[in-house]
C-alpha cells in the first residue's frame, strides 16, 4: 500500500506537531517551543515539510504548499534582521499559515505520497517524458520524473527544465513561474536533500492544466534581433550606467504594458547585459508600481517577480532561451498586467505634494511615516465585491509622500527598512504577499545603483500603508503571547 512520505527522526516530530496542533493552539505552542531553543530556521523547515505534505493543492493559488513555500525565502531573511522575539514574529505567522491550510476542508486532509524515481531512458529520454506529461497534464508522471531528475542532474539543469514550461504559463497566472522559483532559492539555503521532496507541489503544480498559450510576439522580438545569437554579455558594469536608467525610466512611463518587452528586446540588441536588463526592469517596475493605484495587498507582484528574475539572472547553467523569457516575459503575468489599468501619470510621488510638507528630524519623520501607515483607515469587507479591483485610499498617498521627502533628505534607509519590516510582521492577510515584496525592496534597494535605488524604498512604504490593518489577528495573537 502507498505510505506517506517520512523524514528523518530528528525533524520528523516537529513537522507532525506542526500537522496536528488545532489551530487555536498552534501559536501558543510554536512560541514554547521557540523559547525553549528550537532555532528558527528548523522551525521554518518543519513548517514547509508539513505543509507540502499535508496540504493540497487548490484549484486556484491561494490555499495548499504555494504561498507557504514561495514565502518561506522572505520569512527567513526577515527573521534573520530582527532582535530578540520579534525574529520569532515572521516564523510564528509561516507556522500559522501552513498550519490553518493543512486544517483548512479545501486543502485537507491530505497526504502527499511517497513516489518512486522513474528513469525513462536516460536523461535526455526523461527529460521529454516530463515534457509529454507537460501537454497531458499528468501531474504524477511529472512528479516520478522529476524525482529522477533531481538525482541524476545538476539541479540547476532541472530547474532549466522546469522553468521552460513554467516561464510561457506566467501569462495564465503568475504563480506557474513565482512557485518553482521561489521555492527553489529558498532551498539553497537548506539541507540540499529536501530539494527533490520540497521542489514536488511545485513540479505538480507547473504540470497541471492548462497548457501554456503560444507567445509569437515574445518569439517575434527575439528572431527579429536576432537575440539568441547577440546577447553575450552576461554581467553588468559601471559602463551601463546611463543605459539602465533610460531602459528602467522608460518602463516606469509605458501606459501600454506591451510595449515593455520591445524596450527591453531593443535595450539588449544594443549591447545590454543581461544583469542590466534586470536592473532595468526591476528601476521600471518600482516606477509603475508607484503610479498604480491598486489597493490590493497581493498586487506586489511587480517588485516581487522583477526581483526574483534579478535573481535567476545571476545563475550560471539557466539557458539563454529561459534568461531571455524571463525580461521579455514580465508584463505578461495577470496580477502584473491587471496595474496598468489603475495607473496615475507619472512621476509619482508628485514633487510639488512632497515639497509642501514641513521639514522633520529623521526621527520625527519616520515616526510620521509609522503613524501615517498605522492610522491607515480600516478596510469595509461589506462593499469589496473584487479584490482585485481594489483602488488605494488616499491616505496612502500622505504615506507614500512622507517617504519621498525621508529619501529626499538623505535620512538613513536602513532605519526606515527596519521600521518598515517591524510593520511587515503585523501582517496576516496576504499570504506572504507582503513579507515577499518587502524582502524585494530590501534587496532591490542594495542592488540597483544610484539615483534609481530610493524608488524601491519609497515602494516599500507605499506596499506598508496597503496592506496594513486588513488581519492582523496572528501578530496581536503572538504580541499578547510575547508580553506575556
Amino acid at each position: 500500500m502507498p505510505s506517506r512520505v517520512q523524514f528523518s527522526d530528528a525533524i520528523e516530530p516537529l513537522v507532525q506537531f506542526i500537522e496536528e496542533t488545532p489551530p487555536a493552539e498552534i501559536i501558543d505552542r510554536t512560541l514554547e517551543k521557540l523559547r525553549a531553543g528550537v532555532p528558527t530556521k528548523t522551525m521554518l523547515t518543519a513548517s514547509a515539510l508539513a505543509v507540502a505534505r499535508s496540504s493540497d493543492l487548490p484549484p486556484g493559488h491561494h490555499g495548499g504548499p504555494l504561498h507557504p513555500l514561495a514565502g518561506m525565502y522572505a520569512v527567513t531573511r526577515l527573521s534573520e534582521r530582527l532582535d530578540g522575539e520579534q525574529r520569532f514574529v515572521p516564523v510564528l505567522q509561516h507556522v500559522a499559515l501552513s498550519n490553518k491550510h493543512i486544517h483548512h476542508p479545501a486543502m485537507g486532509p491530505y497526504s502527499l505520497l511517497e513516489f518512486e524515481p522513474i528513469d525513462f531512458g536516460g536523461v535526455e529520454a526523461t527529460k521529454q517524458a516530463f515534457l509529454a506529461a507537460v501537454k497531458r497534464g499528468e501531474t504524477n508522471k511529472a512528479d516520478h520524473c522529476f524525482l529522477w531528475l533531481w538525482q541524476n542532474v545538476p539541479p540547476i539543469e532541472a530547474l532549466d527544465l522546469l522553468l521552460s514550461v513554467a516561464i510561457p504559463k506566467n501569462a495564465m497566472d503568475d504563480h506557474y513561474f513565482i512557485f518553482p522559483a521561489f521555492t527553489y532559492r529558498a532551498l539553497e539555503s537548506m539541507d540540499p536533500g529536501l530539494l527533490p521532496l520540497l521542489m514536488r507541489p511545485a513540479v505538480r503544480y507547473v504540470t497541471r492544466f492548462p497548457v501554456a498559450r503560444a507567445i509569437p510576439d515574445i518569439d517575434g522580438l527575439i528572431e527579429k534581433h536576432e537575440l539568441m545569437n547577440r546577447v553575450t554579455r552576461q554581467h553588468s558594469g559601471e559602463d551601463e550606467t546611463a543605459q539602465i536608467g533610460r531602459l528602467g525610466e522608460a518602463i516606469g512611463r509605458c501606459d501600454n504594458y506591451n510595449d515593455i518587452p520591445v524596450l527591453m528586446a531593443e535595450a539588449l540588441a544594443e549591447g545590454l547585459s543581461l544583469e542590466g536588463g534586470g536592473e532595468g526592469l526591476s528601476i521600471g517596475a518600482a516606477g509603475l508600481f508607484l503610479r498604480s493605484l491598486t489597493g490590493n495587498p497581493m498586487d506586489v507582484h511587480l517588485h516581487t517577480s522583477a526581483n526574483l528574475r534579478r535573481y535567476l539572472l545571476q545563475l550560471d547553467g539557466l539557458g539563454l532561451r529561459n534568461k531571455l523569457l524571463i525580461l521579455l516575459m514580465w508584463h505578461t503575468g495577470p496580477e502584473v498586467k491587471s496595474t496598468q489599468y489603475r495607473m496615475e501619470p507619472a512621476p509619482q510621488p508628485d514633487p510639488a505634494a512632497v515639497a509642501s510638507l514641513p521639514h522633520r528630524s529623521q526621527a520625527d519623520l519616520l515616526e510620521a511615516i509609522t503613524d501615517s501607515i498605522y492610522q491607515q483607515p480600516q478596510t469595509d469587507w461589506s462593499t469589496v465585491t473584487n479584490l482585485g479591483m481594489m483602488r488605494a485610499v488616499p491616505e496612502v498617498k500622505g504615506t507614500v509622500n512622507l517617504a519621498q521627502q525621508y529619501v529626499d533628505l538623505g535620512y538613513d534607509p536602513e532605519v526606515l527598512m527596519r521600521r518598515l519590516g517591524e510593520i511587515v510582521c503585523h501582517d496576516s492577510f496576504t499570504e506572504m504577499h507582503a513579507f515577499k515584496h518587502h524582502q524585494a525592496i530590501v534587496e532591490e534597494f542594495h542592488a540597483t545603483r544610484e539615483p534609481w535605488r530610493w524608488m524601491h524604498l519609497v515602494s516599500g512604504a507605499q506596499a506598508a500603508a496597503i496592506s496594513f490593518g486588513k488581519n492582523m489577528e496572528i501578530y496581536e495573537e503572538a504580541l499578547d503571547l510575547l508580553h506575556a
